[in-house]
């Protein structure tokens, strides 16, 4: 059983920081440098459903993380 959430955890993990490095955004620090500096815009369309599954695969991440500490 734990080589199996070893393996869930391990492909969640690499799932999550690709999709961390997907989303792009240039708002916050960019703006000091020249980049757009709006404080709020609304996700759409592929940004709306590349933050969901980055959500959804933290929490599976940290869900698996959990259940491997009690194994």
């Amino acid at each position: 059983m734990s080589h199996i959430l070893l393996i869930i955890e391990i492909i969640s993990g690499s799932l999550l920081a690709l999709l961390i490095l997907l989303q792009h955004r240039a708002s916050g620090l960019s703006a000091t440098f020249g980049g757009t500096g709006t404080a709020y815009v609304q996700r759409r369309g592929a940004e709306k459903v590349l933050f969901t599954l980055t959500v959804w695969m933290a929490v599976l991440f940290f869900v698996v993380a959990i259940a491997m500490m009690y194994m």
